[in-house]
């Protein structure tokens, strides 16, 4: 009975954790999130896992990630189901490695074992947003996204400093509150007394007070640096931008009729916005508006059908006196490995004076599966049922970090899923960007909490870079972010319209452009040390307790 009544409190520990971590993010109920909730989402994992054995903690780790994931991101199944499964199975591993290592971090520091699992925590996400299968979605900082006092220290060390102070609180309750009552009951189960819990909690924190106080420092000089930090953008140079937003996944279009009426209510809002604001200095258009490949239809013309459509665009483009921003697939014949002429195509993006493209920006972080598969040559069988398939397009990466430059503007365009990472984002205004220009298409989600999860997250990059962002989406969100992340102007979602935003022309000025994500490593790096460090202890006493028997 009591195997029984402990496996079903593990249960609903874990459900609560599955709850708290997916309700601090924009979800269904709550669009913009409980950014609240996340300070304390992780209690119920932390419990948990002083609960269960090592061995167990697998079992469990993998229920949570893929239940946590399932929850969270249940979007992607819109997009196919199959999505939803790999994404959901890449954590179910994930955590089946994380929850045992946090295990064993309590084996191996019986006193302060809540020190190495906050590292270890704060490492995984780090380590989750590096190489092919690199996704951000989740990252504990980005539930703050709302909270401007709290995010402004992403200026200094990027989103890992505040998931360390997000997370911290989690770590430390979850040590306190007592996993098992007494030698007859456990949490939930018989022998449940509240007065107990409250007295060994209120016990704990008062031996651990030095971390305490330390967190809490930490906390107050966040919130100190969050009200002073922020400028007053008022007086700064400003410039206004009209942004496109279709309300419309083009690639659903198939055939020249269909992207020929797309063309037409791409130039109608756009003639809309520049009616509405004349002094507009950038009309920008999302990720692949305009799916006819405009290169490749000007230069090889092997396509009839085609090219009218995009001789219509550059007859458009001519006659404005305004530069365009435009998403596309940029198809060229280069090259192979092979020394073979081949067609390839990357996602790009391209800025258009009149009818001359000036600038091209090829996307350089692919969105895995559905836009790259660098194993081709290992797994064929895998790489040819993914290029066979309508609505997958696997892009060759581009090599540089682009910046466009036009008028006043000098500006950089991170597609769709880069403005989730912050390295690229750092790049792009290291080589020069003063503003960032998101252009993305989430319209395949159908979902207002995806896109929302979406501007979490790129919120932090203007942040970060103390630069101005603006998001050009096909159906949101549409929006302008001041440097201090706040959210100047957003476009209603799921509509056709244009927002035309004025943004503060600023140089780029932030510690974390010229750190990086020094914290994320300074993080992954202390974390494995100390389980190093812990598992020579361990490894040294036993021996020594082996010779004193």
């Amino acid at each position: 009975m009591y195997r029984i009544s402990g496996f079903f409190v593990n249960l609903g520990l874990l459900a609560a954790g599955v709850l708290l971590f997916s309700l601090s993010f924009p979800n269904l109920l709550f669009i913009k999130g409980l950014p609240v909730l996340a300070w304390i989402a992780y209690v119920p994992v932390f419990i948990l896992i002083r609960r269960v054995s090592v061995p167990a903690s697998v079992f469990w780790g993998a229920l949570y990630g893929y239940a946590a994931y399932s929850v969270f991101n249940y979007w992607l199944a819109v997009f196919h189901p199959i999505a939803g499964l790999v994404v959901c199975s890449i954590y179910l591993v994930y955590m089946a490695l994380l929850f045992p290592l946090l295990r064993l971090a309590l084996t191996l520091f019986p006193k302060r074992g809540y020190v190495l699992q906050w590292l270890l925590w704060l490492g995984y996400e780090y380590l989750r947003t590096q190489g092919f299968l690199a996704y951000s979605y989740g990252i504990t900082g980005y539930s703050q996204w709302a909270v401007i006092p709290v995010i402004q220290i992403a200026s200094i060390g990027g989103v890992w400093i505040v998931s360390a102070l997000v997370l911290f609180p989690s770590v430390l309750l979850g040590s306190a509150i007592p996993a098992r009552l007494s030698p007859e009951g456990s949490l939930g189960g018989p022998g449940l007394n509240f007065g107990a819990v409250v007295k060994e909690c209120a016990g704990f924190i008062r031996r651990e007070r030095v971390s305490a106080l330390l967190w809490a420092a930490a906390f107050a000089l966040t919130l100190v640096y969050g009200f002073v930090s922020p400028v007053d953008y008022s007086t700064a140079p400003r410039a206004t931008v009209s942004l496109i937003q279709q309300n419309n996944d083009p690639w659903n279009d198939n055939g020249p009729v269909a992207y020929a009426a797309n063309l037409r209510v791409l130039t109608r809002l756009s003639d809309e916005a520049l009616a509405a604001a004349p002094d507009s200095e950038l009309v920008v258009w999302s990720e692949t508006a305009f799916i006819p490949r405009i290169y490749w239809h000007l230069t090889y013309r092997d396509q009839p059908a085609f090219y009218p459509i995009v001789r219509d665009l550059m007859d458009y483009l001519a006659a404005k006196d305004v530069p365009f921003v435009l998403g596309n697939d940029d198809t060229r014949k280069e090259v192979n490995e092979n020394g073979i002429w081949d067609e390839v195509s990357y996602n790009g993006v391209m800025l258009f004076e009149k009818d001359t493209m000036k600038q091209l920006y090829r996307k350089l972080h692919m969105v895995p599966f559905t836009e790259h598969f660098p194993y081709k040559k290992q797994l064929p069988a895998i790489y040819n049922m993914l290029a066979s398939r309508e609505d997958i397009h696997l892009w060759k990466p581009g090599v540089e970090a682009t910046v466009f430059k036009t008028g006043r503007l000098a500006f950089s365009t991170p597609i769709c899923f880069e403005d989730t990472f912050g390295y690229l984002s750092r790049n792009f205004v290291r080589n020069g960007a003063d503003v960032l220009v998101n252009v993305s298409n989430d319209a395949w989600s159908k979902s207002v909490p995806a896109q929302m999860q979406h501007l979490s997250m790129a919120v932090f990059r203007a942040v970060e870079n103390r630069c101005s962002m603006i998001r050009s989406t096909a159906s949101g969100q549409t929006c302008a972010v001041d440097p201090s992340g706040r959210v100047l102007a957003m476009a209603e979602p799921f509509v056709e319209t244009y927002l035309n935003a004025s943004i503060p022309l600023v140089k780029p000025a932030a510690l974390y452009t010229v750190w990086g994500d020094v914290a994320g490593v300074f993080f992954t790096a202390a974390a494995i040390a100390l389980l190093l460090t812990g598992a020579v202890l361990g490894i040294l006493k036993q021996i020594k307790n082996g010779r004193n028997v």
